[in-house]
């Protein structure tokens, strides 16, 4: 066998070319979202939102509903619950995610226990990237359609919302519709990973991209570009991995994608951790040899 052929050996199998295609397009929404999730500061609401969606599934599984319908029915519920929370007493906003996202993760491992089921709903917990059909493929991609266009038309009200608020509202946009927005965005999106690495992984598909964007340019019309395109070649190559090593899929696409970030910390241009060490004992051996110059 040639190296080609053990390269091309995955795609000859139908499920691993919809792996391939639904990983590819979650990831590619996930990291256009992280770049403002990373900007913003709202990496916890990210997990919040992700695991809140658990008991929709279930419940949704129950009465005969698209899993999707159910997990974006509670992804909103959770935003809608932080901020009442938030906005009516004297709880601050990381401790209402704490809280509703714990208790919602909770209930849907709760009804996970308890209603019998044919279909083992753990999957939705640990993701199955390899049993995607094609309904799940189109399903996943309408949405993740919607979620992408409203990012690329909205991306200069939200890329001014992240930066500067008071700006924004200054010229008349507004902040709070805007932070709407990019909440509900963000529970279209987790709906969108869900069922390709479950719903433990999916926070990683939605800050380790743009996280790493964020090391590697000063630019955010640069992160929109590096984050996708990154956060995709991540994920081919974690599903072609799993395929020669019989591992977990979700797993090691976020793997990949963790090592990705590692790269980009240590190594990146301006703002890598062993670059900038080079950088300072450049300019110490510098001011040495000057200091060492006969006068």
């Amino acid at each position: 066998m040639t190296p080609l052929d053990f390269l091309l050996e995955p795609l000859q199998y139908e499920f691993m070319v919809r792996a391939l295609a639904t990983t590819t397009i979650a990831a590619v929404v996930c990291a256009l979202l992280s770049c403002w999730l990373v900007l913003t500061g709202w990496s916890l609401m990210g997990d919040a939102v992700s695991h809140a969606v658990l008991p929709g599934v279930v419940l949704a599984y129950l009465v005969g509903a698209p899993f999707a319908l159910g997990a974006l029915v509670f992804g909103f519920l959770a935003v809608a619950l932080i901020g009442a929370i938030r906005d009516t007493s004297r709880v601050k906003e990381d401790a209402a995610i704490g809280i509703v996202f714990t208790t919602l993760f909770a209930l849907g491992l709760v009804l996970i226990s308890v209603i019998p089921s044919q279909t083992d709903l753990t999957h939705i917990v640990f993701g199955n990237i390899l049993g995607v059909s094609d309904g799940d493929l189109l399903q996943i991609g309408v949405l993740a359609a919607v979620a992408f266009v409203v990012l690329i038309v909205k991306r200069r009200d939200l890329t001014l919302y992240a930066f500067d608020p008071t700006h924004a509202h200054a010229i008349g946009l507004s902040p709070r519709r805007l932070g709407a927005l990019l909440l509900g965005l963000l529970a279209l999106t987790s709906v969108v990973a869900l069922q390709v690495v479950g719903v433990i992984l999916v926070v990683a598909m939605l800050i380790i991209p743009g996280a790493t964007a964020y090391l590697l340019t000063d630019r955010f019309g640069r992160m929109l570009v590096i984050a996708p395109v990154l956060s995709a070649s991540c994920s081919v190559v974690g599903i072609m991995v799993s395929f020669w090593l019989d591992a977990s899929s979700g797993g090691l696409v976020i793997l990949v994608q963790g090592v990705a970030f590692a790269l980009a910390y240590l190594g990146s241009p301006r703002q890598g951790l062993l670059v900038r060490a080079f950088r300072r004992r450049r300019r110490a051996s510098g001011r040495a040899s000057e200091a060492a110059r006969p006068t």
